[in-house]
């Protein structure tokens, strides 16, 4: 569905700068897709935009069949079409945005595509869209090459858009996080209870997030006795995580929980984990999880795959361990050592922090978005 955020100056003017952005991606509090849409939006107001989000909204913790997701994908963009037209079109890069991109083309409103990912993601996520390759990279290959400009999140994804649309230029913004939410001393809202001692994974329970990894790293002999593995979010592999938790043994699942209450979660853990997989080559393209940098805003450690991009991040500063893909015991391995050496997890944290604080903060990023689209503004109108 559409709504408008306004932004205005003390005197009640608009300034005037229309913005419709699509997410084909239904935003649930908890995932990474919703701090990232709705944090840049945020910054983005903060400039003097106004934005308009379009979105699907499904029902809490349910995902519908392709049949009701297509529709949801029409009725999304049939309300973008017949809404004010705005001076620029931002996508969140989807196969189903094609005919936004197409009436964008054909009117001659400058539209930025947001790449997340290779075009594998969608196969991963969508399995019977392979029996049809082809043409739906043909249809996310276009909308690339239609665009005015193209931002990806990570210098890998950047030279894989360029090789894959023949793009000259392709702008990189990685993933950021609010270091005011965020933080160290972040509060733990009612409600919530947590065990004496944990390590934390939080965000959708996709195919690539290294589930399985996990439930076996906890079985695994080096792993902690009395540290538990607290999952809070939702996605397909929800059941699996529900059945682990099941046995009251060492894993705690808290569903899907409130965007402003993860951070009082994360800041209470040993460790947080990101171990993703190697499912459909990935980390080729480079990945840079959002829940790494929220975990390290929070002063906490992270436990990472050693893919490119963030990680090497983690490796040269420091603030956090670098495990190789799919090794539950080397998983294990690492909370154990973080466990046994609280002091060198107080070091990780610290440095973690600073490092986020400095380099990776929402509203930086959002600075950088809005130095892309004012440049389209200005080429719009001279």
């Amino acid at each position: 569905m559409g709504r408008t955020r306004k932004n205005e100056d003390r005197h009640g003017a608009n300034y005037g700068k229309r913005l419709a952005y699509l997410c084909l991606q239904a935003t649930r509090e908890g995932q990474a897709s919703y701090a990232h849409v709705h944090e840049i939006i945020k910054g983005l107001e903060r400039r003097g935009w106004e934005v308009q989000l379009f979105e699907p909204v499904y029902a809490q913790g349910k995902f519908p069949g392709p049949v009701s997701r297509l529709l949801w994908f029409a009725w999304v963009q049939v309300k973008l079409l017949f809404s004010k037209r705005p001076d620029i079109v931002y996508v969140r890069h989807h196969f189903a945005a094609l005919p936004t991109a197409l009436w964008a083309r054909l009117v001659g409103v400058p539209i930025v595509q947001e790449v997340n990912g290779p075009y594998e993601d969608l196969f991963i996520a969508w399995p019977i869209t392979r029996k049809l390759a082809s043409l739906f990279k043909w249809m996310m290959k276009a909308q690339v090459r239609w665009a005015s400009a193209v931002i990806a999140v990570t210098p890998q994804l950047a030279e894989w858009v360029k090789r894959e649309s023949g793009k000259t230029e392709v702008f990189v913004i990685p993933n950021g996080v609010n270091i005011e939410l965020f933080r160290p001393d972040a509060p733990l809202y009612g409600g919530i209870t947590l065990p004496e001692e944990f390590v934390v994974f939080f965000g959708a329970l996709a195919p690539w997030q290294g589930i399985d990894t996990m439930l076996k790293a906890v079985e695994q002999p080096e792993w902690p006795s009395n540290v538990k593995l607290v999952i809070l979010g939702d996605g397909v592999e929800r059941k699996k995580v529900e059945k682990a938790a099941k046995n009251e043994g060492k894993v705690v699942y808290l569903g899907t929980v409130p965007y402003k209450a993860v951070p009082g979660i994360v800041a209470r853990a040993i460790a947080g984990l990101s171990p993703q997989n190697l499912l459909g080559n990935r980390g080729a393209t480079g990945l840079f999880p959002l829940k790494v940098l929220e975990t390290l805003a929070c002063g906490v450690p992270v436990i990472l795959t050693d893919f490119p991009g963030v990680a090497d991040m983690v490796k040269q500063s420091g603030c956090g361990i670098v495990i190789p893909p799919e090794d539950p015991r080397a998983l294990a391995q690492a909370v154990r050592y973080l466990w046994e050496h609280p002091e060198e997890r107080v070091r990780m944290g610290h440095i973690g922090r600073e490092l986020v604080v400095r380099d990776h903060s929402w509203d930086n990023r959002a600075a950088l978005t809005d130095v892309v689209l004012t440049k389209l503004l200005k080429e719009k109108e001279s």
